[in-house]
């Protein structure tokens, strides 16, 4: 149910996508099935360097790790707004819940992770339609995005790296990510030190519990910043335990 719930709404987002299109411009889902098509042809991937780009071996032959060939430079989080690989990648996290519930720490949630303020006039058990959930998807991603904007203040990002600090943001809040809070990221941040902001997307807890579904998705989140890997670590991770669960959708 939760996995056809996820393919519900990305199949609406991307259908969304596909309106705003203009015909000059090149669509994501095209520059994707380019990129995996590269990967298809060479046993090697490229990686991102601190300069540009490196080839290096994969780690797993199933990864999709190529940086997008129309962004091979760093630039300000300011000029930058989230990919569709990211939005989709926070849907397949987050799931899709039309009814408003209680989250682990008892916050009334819905949509895509949406916690409900009071202008929303939703309650627990309220029903939604997809269409208010990705009208509350895209504003939350807004709000992740000037945060992102003024967590690293002049430091320029990859769209891969812009994205992961976005669904950090996104998944822990921006209070959480400040210099109280999370003293080190800051701090790698203002030093430029892309390595150790990567060492910081980890974040396995919610309301003092350890969640396996964090440590997930902090894997998926060092994956995208490190090596432009959107792809969701769990089926792999699967495998590995039993080999004849590859392939099974884990939604």
């Amino acid at each position: 149910m939760r996995a056809a719930m996820v393919r519900e709404l990305i199949s609406r987002m991307r259908s969304k996508e596909h309106a705003n299109d203009q015909p000059s411009t090149p669509r994501p889902r095209a520059r994707r099935r380019k990129k995996k098509a590269a990967l298809a042809v060479s046993a090697m991937v490229m990686t991102v360097g601190s300069t540009g780009y490196e080839l290096g071996n994969p780690s797993d032959a199933n990864a999709i790790t190529l940086v997008s060939q129309h962004d091979n430079i760093r630039r300000h989080a300011s000029k930058r707004t989230v990919s569709e690989e990211l939005k989709e990648a926070i849907a397949e996290e987050e799931g899709v819940h039309l009814t408003v519930y209680a989250d682990p720490i008892g916050k009334p949630t819905v949509g895509v992770g949406h916690l409900v303020r009071a202008f929303d006039n939703l309650s627990v058990g309220d029903v939604i339609s997809y269409e208010r959930a990705l009208e509350f998807l895209e504003q939350d991603l807004k709000q992740a995005e000037a945060a992102v904007a003024r967590l690293t203040a002049n430091l320029p990002l990859y769209q891969h790296e812009y994205d992961a600090l976005v669904d950090l943001v996104f998944n822990i809040g921006e209070g959480n990510a400040n210099k109280e809070n999370s003293p080190n990221l800051n701090a790698a941040i203002k030093a430029g030190d892309y390595a150790a902001i990567a060492e910081e997307l980890a974040y396995h807890t919610a309301g003092n519990a350890k969640l396996r579904g964090l440590a997930y998705r902090s894997d998926r989140r060092a994956a995208i910043f490190q090596q432009a890997d959107y792809s969701d670590p769990r089926p792999r991770a699967l495998a590995l335990r039993d080999p004849q669960l590859e392939g099974i959708d884990t939604g």
